[in-house]
């Protein structure tokens, strides 16, 4: 695999590009099919910092938390307005005050044609280093301001069909026996649920899922939580015998060479999470792991991600989508990407009691993409 890796990597750069090209091509063209309201104004943003309060208490490897907090985002525009998010677990170093930092450092103003993507994006991308998650509060609320204007969702720009759009799973956080039990049970309505693993209780949190639900197909989420090769392939044939379907992180991103020999020998496939930010990580991936996790926040939004799907697909790898305990506002961005992927994750709104949005619904376990334009939610 490593000798692999090292062939495939002089074309891994080209392929980036041709990726990138591609998304762009897909939306130049689909923008002269569709009606177009152009205004002559200037784009205005907006922002505020917002608690998302959990419905439990929300446990993984590294920490437990009741809030995450959140930035939400609005770009003004000849009367229509687009929604953006930036979900901030903190486990990462972005803030709601790092976020604002670099918010004020932006000028939108200077940009009169939301359509030019590529150029108001690659803008804010040079502004400064990191802040991937304000930066895809920025490009969700562009998408939607676009998708707006262009009266169609993103899910269509894209030529996706809606029909394709994935079951979602139901995250079961690390917990006391009786309350694994609980939520699972809360948790009735899904076909499959993701469980939290890493803390040295898996086979009991397993355990406790199946005496509830004893068919549903399980996605396992280990964050990095596990440090020996060979304990983690005995876990993935275990793990299989549970009707386990992959694993996901389950060793540090750093140990790219025992995570190489897991992905080899697995029974089940190993997918990359913590170690995917943006395109150069998909090329990294090949090889190493059996799929990528893409999370909208950490690629810097729906456009990379587009991109990221495209690319992932050359490499004939497995794509989860995934997300961060967020609103329904990026969760329905996101969702906009999903007949396009494998497998889902899209169940952050679902976790917090008090959502600003409308939009994606999942209906017995299926995600239902909005039909409404941009990414397809409404404020409440």
């Amino acid at each position: 695999m490593k000798s692999e890796r090292r062939d495939f990597i002089k074309k891994a750069g080209v392929i980036a590009s041709s990726a990138a090209i591609l998304g762009a091509i897909n939306c130049d063209n689909s923008s002269k099919k569709i009606k177009i309201n152009r205004g002559s104004g200037k784009m205005k943003l907006t922002y505020y910092k917002y608690d998302l309060k959990m419905k439990h208490v929300f446990t993984i490897a590294k920490n437990s938390r009741t809030i995450t907090p959140d930035m939400q985002v609005q770009i003004d525009y000849d009367g229509f307005t687009g929604y953006g998010e930036a979900a901030m677990p903190p486990y990462y170093p972005e803030t709601p005050e790092t976020a604002i930092k670099f918010y004020k450092k932006l000028d939108l103003a200077q940009f009169t044609d939301p359509f030019q993507i590529e150029k108001i994006l690659n803008y804010v991308d040079s502004v400064e280093t990191g802040n991937h998650f304000a930066k895809a509060s920025i490009d969700i609320a562009l998408h939607d301001l676009v998708g707006k204007l262009m009266d169609q969702p993103w899910y269509k720009i894209w030529g996706y069909d809606r029909e394709k759009a994935p079951y979602t799973s139901f995250t079961i956080g690390i917990d006391k026996p009786e309350i694994v039990q609980q939520k699972t049970l809360e948790a009735a309505p899904y076909k499959v649920l993701k469980i939290k693993l890493g803390a040295g209780n898996d086979k009991e949190m397993i355990e406790n899922v199946r005496k509830i639900a004893p068919e549903k197909q399980l996605y396992v989420d280990v964050n990095g939580g596990w440090k020996d090769k060979k304990k983690a392939l005995d876990m993935a044939h275990w793990l299989q015998n549970q009707n386990v379907v992959f694993v996901e992180q389950p060793m540090p991103k750093n140990q790219i060479d025992d995570i190489a020999w897991l992905s080899e020998n697995s029974p089940i496939p190993i997918v990359a999470d913590e170690s995917i930010h943006r395109i150069p990580d998909v090329i990294a991936a090949r090889g190493v792991y059996t799929g990528i996790n893409i999370k909208l926040m950490k690629s810097t939004g729906m456009r990379e991600a587009h991109k990221m799907v495209n690319l992932a697909r050359s490499f004939d790898m497995k794509i989860l989508i995934g997300c961060m305990v967020a609103s329904s506002c990026s969760i329905s961005a996101a969702s906009q990407l999903s007949p396009a992927i494998d497998w889902a994750d899209l169940d952050g709104n679902l976790l917090i009691s008090n959502d600003l949005h409308e939009g994606v619904l999942v209906k017995n376990g299926k995600l239902i993409i909005p039909e409404r334009p941009g990414i397809g939610v409404k404020k409440l």
